[in-house]
């Protein structure tokens, strides 16, 4: 982290490169756009704040504060991810072909049946706690590299973030609402029956999802439900991110020590548990169908190799010049 204080960090260029993106994505799609304003001050509170950060550590470098650019861009992805719901809006929606693949592979629809067939408030507080863990292990493996490898904390936040990125790329240009939305929509009974309708664009009037199943009054139950109810959107359900994220955090937990070559399994195995329960999680609560959880994992590992390798490249050069 030698050269910090004269530049931005890669995982703020990162963040930079997609506002960028999406900036122009705006500037060509600015007549359909639903509400593009506050997308346009997102994106300028977004770079005011990383620039003030940035300045802010020039001027007292420390641990401290280069903690605060890192937990500045976490905390911006709350904001950025209901903001790919205003672009693929504009998109048909996909779910009766995800809904169909589903059947294809499993032979019914395991997000429908999981939490029909598995009812014990046992399994559902486990459940739900592997849910809520998912913002909770990100601050764990953050804070890890924070106090444990700092000379990586700056690698570790542009892997992570950039997996961010790329995911909501994918969700701006694949409209998939998930099952929470799309058998509200169609009905469960029509679901069950094998029958799934093209709905076009819906769910740019009717945002209504299915009530959450599991059961209710558990502590972890009422914190998803406090979730749904804060910031879902019929938005980014292939691949799941909550289970590509995790795959990404196990990653970076399973990397050794440069300087102690050793793991660090005090925070591997928990993370393990945890992104375990989330992935069997994310069907049950019906957020995903199957398909998005299992597609999590290939893309969250192939993600964690790609910024891995690309990190690395960049520092390469950057160390020549």
């Amino acid at each position: 982290m030698k050269n910090n204080r004269r530049g931005l960090c890669l995982f703020e260029w990162a963040m930079l490169g997609y506002a960028l993106f999406t900036l122009l994505l705006m500037a060509v799609l600015w007549g359909q756009l639903v509400s593009p304003v506050p997308m346009l001050l997102l994106r300028a509170g977004a770079v005011a704040m990383t620039i003030g950060l940035w300045q802010l550590y020039r001027w007292k470098p420390s641990r401290l504060t280069m903690f605060l650019r890192v937990a500045g861009q976490l905390a911006l992805l709350g904001r950025w991810y209901p903001d790919t719901f205003e672009f693929n809006r504009l998109f048909t929606n996909l779910d009766h072909v995800f809904a169909s693949w589903e059947q294809a592979v499993f032979g019914c629809q395991p997000a429908l049946l999981f939490p029909q067939h598995f009812t014990s408030p046992v399994l559902s507080e486990l459940l739900s706690l592997g849910y809520v863990s998912y913002f909770p292990m990100i601050a764990a493996v953050t804070v890890y590299y924070l106090c444990r490898r700092y000379d990586r904390l700056a690698y570790c936040t542009f892997v992570i973030l950039a997996s961010f990125f790329l995911f909501y790329v994918i969700f701006i240009f694949l409209p998939v609402a998930g099952p929470q939305f799309y058998y509200q929509a169609v009905g469960t009974s029509q679901i069950a029956q094998g029958c799934f309708p093209a709905l076009g664009h819906y769910f740019n009037f009717y945002q209504e999802m299915v009530p959450l199943p599991g059961a209710e009054g558990g502590l972890f139950h009422t914190l998803v439900q406090y979730a749904h109810d804060a910031g879902e959107r019929p938005t980014a359900a292939f691949p799941s991110s909550h289970v590509g994220i995790s795959t990404v955090l196990l990653w970076l937990a399973w990397e050794r020590d440069r300087h102690t070559d050793r793991r660090a399994w005090g925070l591997f195995v928990p993370l393990a548990v945890l992104t375990l329960l989330m992935f069997f999680a994310t069907f049950y609560i019906q957020a995903h169908y199957a398909i998005d959880a299992i597609a999590g994992i290939f893309a969250g590992t192939g993600m964690y190799f790609l910024f891995r390798y690309l990190n690395g490249r960049l520092e390469t050069i950057a160390y020549r010049r």
